[in-house]
């Protein structure tokens, strides 16, 4: 099943996708409500589907699926490719990094260039939404926590990243964490491990990698950030971008006013964001 969150006139409302139609999920809530309640809720979705006609989707703003998740957690150099590129060496422990929960934005929205600084990249990755909390999750049992993936960008801005040892804030400017278009549950995707991942800027191909790649796979990142905190319904965690980044480039590209960046998953769907100069 693949899940959104839409606009409506009443505000945001949670909907399903299918054959091109959006579907009010007949659900008064956000997202994370609908995920912690999934067991009881989805069969009320599916008879949602079955009596409405539903709206065309691209008559519909789309909005992230999850609009205010309760953490945001990334991992760094988790792709051989890109380890390569930026000229480090392939860590022994997971490198993770936090984004601000404001830096969420829609898949189709417009990413600001930040006043302060305009060294912008973009970074292609699939992000899990997890379901089921928990803590100490062993990643043998990781599948069971994860509610579903989507579609990610973890915009860059490098100036902010490099200037000192912690990334945060440099990953955590306002709009730069887009994801989309919608989150589609865990048992609608083969294998989690084996999907293709493209990140294009005006048309140019500049990602291509696939999930089976991953040094740490998203099992894995599950059962050790469980080991530090609990993992609660609708927390996302961005798994990684392969090689390919504007900053590894020679000469480096940034991105600038106009630039539209395409990032897509194979069976997920894509997200596209035009990048304009903050106001």
């Amino acid at each position: 099943m693949k899940l959104c969150t839409y606009q409506s006139p009443k505000g945001p409302r949670v909907g399903v996708v299918e054959d091109g139609r959006v579907f009010d999920a007949g659900f008064d809530g956000p997202m994370t409500d609908l995920i912690r309640d999934w067991p009881n809720a989805r069969a009320a979705l599916e008879k949602a589907v079955s009596q409405s006609d539903g709206l065309r989707l691209e008559d519909v703003q789309l909005l992230a699926p999850v609009l205010r998740p309760g953490k945001i957690f990334a991992i760094g150099l988790n792709y051989a490719d890109h380890i390569a590129e930026s000229k480090l060496g392939t860590p022994e422990h997971q490198v993770w990094f936090t984004k601000a929960v404001t830096s969420i934005n829609g898949p189709y929205s417009p990413v600001q260039i930040p006043k302060i600084s305009h060294f912008v990249d973009y970074e292609a990755e699939l992000v899990a939404v997890i379901g089921k909390g928990g803590r100490h999750v062993p990643a043998e049992r990781a599948a069971e926590h994860i509610f579903g993936y989507c579609v990610g960008n973890d915009v860059t801005e490098r100036l902010w990243q490099h200037r000192t040892p912690q990334w945060s804030l440099g990953k955590s400017f306002d709009t730069h964490a887009p994801i989309g278009p919608w989150i589609t549950t865990a048992d609608a995707v083969t294998d989690v491990h084996n999907l293709d991942l493209r990140c294009s800027v005006n048309g140019e191909l500049r990602q291509s990698s696939n999930t089976r790649h991953l040094v740490f796979n998203v099992f894995q990142q599950v059962e050790h950030l469980s080991q530090a905190m609990t993992l609660e319904p609708g927390d996302l965690i961005f798994t990684g971008t392969p090689g390919g980044i504007g900053a590894a480039m020679d000469p480096r590209q940034f991105l600038k006013e106009g630039d539209v960046v395409r990032c897509e998953i194979s069976g997920l769907g894509y997200i596209e964001n035009r990048f304009q100069k903050e106001a």
